[in-house]
């Protein structure tokens, strides 16, 4: 499927009626700029009629509770809402108190699938099948909602993971996942078939680690400099980066 979605974006005519018909929802409650478009753009390309949410200017700011919020959405007649929200859980709370089907944009530090889809299907473009092949998944562990999707999407293909970072940013039990630990950074590139670099995410570590700083400083955090790191590699892995790019501190312009 993603390989013909993707002819189709590189066709002169970026339309198929696969979606004739179908009105979609999308409800931002959390700040977005690739994902909101990504949706809007292949909800379009797809020929569905879309209605677009943003919480700053609706009625979730006067009180309104989320399900009163999504529920007087569905009575204009929607047949399906993405959306994304900083709590953790969101989608699956509507989903088991609203009748309509719910997509799964990003919720809080849980999971964001369609990004986690995004880069396998990415990674299967550069290495080919991922059965036996090692991912790196480097930086944020702990607040990222696309390294949790990623580990479980590239599990289900066969791929090993490993997720590498200060120790003060790997989540605790995260081994049980079956995924490897590794904190230093040469060794985590040098290991991997491919590696995804993740976010320093300083907006989420404010709010759930009540402002406790998870490393001393950015000067060393990005010590192991990627580029350093990239000529040590002896197989060159493709990087990937979800976005959006703290340029110089967890990537470097070079690479």
């Amino acid at each position: 499927m993603p390989e013909k979605f993707k002819k189709v974006i590189n066709q002169p005519i970026k339309k198929v009626p696969s979606l004739r018909d179908v009105t979609i929802a999308n409800l931002f409650f959390e700040n977005s700029t690739r994902t909101k478009l990504s949706f809007e753009l292949a909800e379009k390309r797809l020929s569905a009629d879309i209605v677009n949410f943003s919480s700053s200017g609706s009625s979730v700011k006067k009180g309104e509770t989320l399900i009163d919020t999504v529920n007087n959405i569905l009575s204009m007649k929607i047949d399906m809402v993405v959306m994304r929200h900083s709590s953790p859980g969101a989608p699956h709370f509507l989903k088991e108190n609203t009748n309509t089907v719910i997509v799964n944009a990003g919720d809080g530090t849980h999971e964001h699938p369609t990004q986690g889809l995004l880069d396998s299907f990415s990674i299967r473009e550069k290495i080919g099948d991922l059965k036996g092949k090692k991912v790196a998944i480097v930086g944020d562990i702990k607040h990222s909602r696309v390294a949790l999707s990623n580990i479980f999407c590239l599990q289900k293909q066969g791929a090993e993971v490993m997720v590498c970072g200060p120790a003060t940013l790997i989540p605790r039990h995260i081994k049980e996942l079956g995924v490897q630990v590794e904190y230093d950074l040469v060794k985590a590139v040098e290991w991997a078939d491919a590696v995804n670099m993740l976010r320093i995410q300083i907006e989420r570590q404010a709010s759930s680690d009540k402002e406790v700083p998870n490393f001393p400083s950015l000067r060393e955090y990005i010590a192991p400099s990627s580029k350093l790191v990239l000529i040590k590699a002896k197989n060159d892995p493709p990087i990937l980066h979800p976005g959006p790019i703290n340029r110089g501190v967890e990537i470097t312009s070079e690479v």
